[in-house]
Order: structure tokens, then sequence, then C-alpha cells
């Protein structure tokens, strides 16, 4: 973190707890690990609260519109999951049962160490920080199949391979659409990729113009990518089981939910960051008024991505209140017949766009 602020405030900790020996480092990567952490389970503990007033007003639905402000409500669904019986079957693997839910949910925390919140905010500023974002996404999977499979249930078996089977489709097309954004910016930084974006044309600077099809292939792979309407086929009509999901109930269930809506907000992050400029505002630096605090909130910060990812999230919910679920054989026509052939060809045509200078890469 090199914010002047944050420099000042952090480093002195660092530095005290360092003094310690290997017991102060690891107070320091814990106080790190919950620096991520904390914010995300309210953020998603909210983001619940929005999910039904949202489509309760989208469906006229009285209770989720009227009833109260919403705000303990998000803290007593977590007091009640937490303190639910935990049931397991007496066929299941207990260990393997156990792990899956954490197998799910590290990678879609660990993700947020290289996640740029501004240009001096972020945890970790790794150049190589979009491979370790596709490392870490890809591997939920594993919690997905692991529960399925260690349950030993048919139901949850059945519903584990829906998902796997789905989340890999669609991850091949949202890493074929980050090549994409690789090819544009120049670098693997995240940081570097928002800044990559930065111009005197504002929003028409953004990669949402040269890599438009690489932007909707991008977002709708996440919607699929989290099992979400009207991808979520993970939840079995003719079963009414929830998945992979069915055995697990109390911390373990909520370990799941947590993981699915921590993606969805992830998914929302970074779609602002790599086609819609991150902290950058959309506003062209010239139509700002030099007034202080008028251009301060106008000119580039953290406020725009807030926008930008509140606009995405609620994107999320706006398709499970809108649109059918599709059938299976449709998301996985939709995945490998449609989205791939289109970010592989909009590769090629990013790179001769590259290469014949229509717009410079890095810039």
């Amino acid at each position: 973190m090199s914010n002047p602020l944050m420099t000042m405030l952090v480093e002195p900790l660092r530095d005290g707890l360092l003094s310690f020996g290997t017991i102060g480092m690891l107070v320091w990567i814990v106080l790190k690990i919950l620096a991520i952490a904390m914010p995300v389970i309210v953020t998603v503990a909210f983001y619940v609260v929005w999910e039904r007033k949202l489509i309760g007003w989208m469906h006229v639905r009285h209770g989720p519109m009227y009833i109260g402000k919403g705000i303990l409500q998000a803290f007593a669904d977590v007091f009640k999951l937490l303190f639910k019986e935990v049931v397991q079957p007496t066929v299941a693997h207990p260990f393997l049962f156990r792990l899956a839910p954490l197998i799910a949910l590290v990678p879609a925390f660990a993700a947020w160490a290289v996640v740029p919140f501004d240009a001096q905010l972020v945890l970790s500023n790794a150049n190589a920080g979009l491979l370790y974002l596709l490392a870490m996404t890809s591997m939920g999977v594993y919690g997905i199949i692991l529960a399925g499979w260690a349950s030993n249930s048919k139901y949850a078996f059945l519903g584990a391979m829906r998902a796997a089977a789905q989340v890999v489709s669609y991850e091949i097309a949202m890493g074929f659409a980050l090549v994409g954004v690789l090819i544009a910016a120049g670098s693997l930084n995240l940081s570097e990729i928002v800044m990559a974006q930065s111009g005197d044309a504002g929003f028409l600077e953004w990669f949402w113009v040269p890599l438009l099809p690489l932007f909707v292939v991008y977002f709708i792979s996440g919607v699929a990518e989290t099992n979400r309407a009207p991808f979520d086929v993970v939840e079995g009509e003719s079963e009414i089981v929830a998945g992979h999901m069915v055995e697990y109930s109390g911390s373990q269930f909520a370990l799941f939910f947590l993981a699915e809506y921590a993606n969805m907000i992830l998914v929302s992050f970074l779609t602002a960051l790599f086609f819609l400029g991150g902290w950058l505002s959309p506003i062209p630096a010239s139509w700002i008024p030099d007034v202080p605090l008028l251009g301060t909130v106008l000119g580039d910060g953290w406020w725009w991505l807030l926008a930008k990812v509140f606009f995405f999230a609620s994107c999320f919910i706006w398709f499970r209140a809108s649109f059918p679920r599709y059938r299976y054989d449709q998301i996985m026509r939709l995945g490998w017949k449609v989205f791939i052939p289109i970010t592989i060809a909009w590769i090629c045509a990013t790179a001769l766009m590259a290469y014949f200078n229509v717009f410079t890469a890095g810039q």
C-alpha cells in the first residue's frame, strides 16, 4: 500500500509486529487476511439484504419491500446458520465432507489479495496478478466435486457433476476473454491494466470499446460460473434439492453460500477493473471543473469503482428476477459453441488491432 495515509498507519504496525520474530510475522499475516475477509463477509451479508429488496421491488412482494430496513436481518441469518445443528450423513466420508466447503471458500477469498481498489490501495500489487486470479478462481470447482462425492448421495453427486461441467465450460470462455485484456493492456498486473485504460476521452478510453464482445462474454460467463440464475441448473427442479450442497446444513452450508456470493462480488469487481476502467472517472479530465471538492468527486477515485461494482452486482439480482432458467443442453451449447468461438475470434481481432495501431497496447 503506497497511499501516504495508509503507509503512515500501516508501516509502524508492521514493523512493530515483525520485531517479535516468527510470532509477529504470523500475527501480521493474520491481520492481512482479516483485512480482506471481514469486509467481504459484511458485504455479502448486506448484498443478501439488497437482493431481497430489489427482487421484492421487481416482483411487488410487500414483505421485503416494506418490512423494516433489513439491516438486522443480515446478522440474524448469520447467527441462525452458525448455531444451527450440523448434520452429517452416516455414509459420508467424514474428512472430505468437512474439507469441501473450505476448498470452495478459500480460493474465493484468496483471489482478493491482488484486487486493487485504488491506484495506491491493493494488498499485493503482483506483476502476475492476472495469472494468480485465474489460478484461484479455477480452484473452487474442486470443492464442488468433493462435496458431491464425499456426501455419498446420488443427488448430491449429480448436482456436483452438473455444476463442475458448467463451471469448467465457462471458465474457458472467461480465460479467453482475459487474453484479449492482456493483449490490450500489455501487462498481467491489475493496476497497470486499469491505468492502460486512462486517457483524455473518459469512458471511451476503456476496454469495453475495442473489447465489447469479450466484455459481454466475460460478464455472462461470470454469471454462469457462479451458478446464478438463469444458469442455476445446480438447483435440480426434478430432485428439488440444492445440488452438491443438499447434504450440508448449518455453518457448513453457510460456507458454500458465502463462497457463492463472494464470487459474485469478485466477478463484479473484475468486470469493472478489466473493461470499465476500475477507479477511473468516466468524465474526461478536461470537462472536470477546477473546484476543490467537486473536482475531487468527479475525478478518479475508489468511489467510481464501487459504483460500477454496485451496478454489476445488481445485474446478478436483476437476471434472477427476470429470466427463466435455461435447460442444461442450452447452457452447454452457449458455452462451448457460442462463447468460446467468439472469444477466440475476437482475440485474433484484438491482436490485429494492436498490430495495425488501431489502438496502442498499454495505452
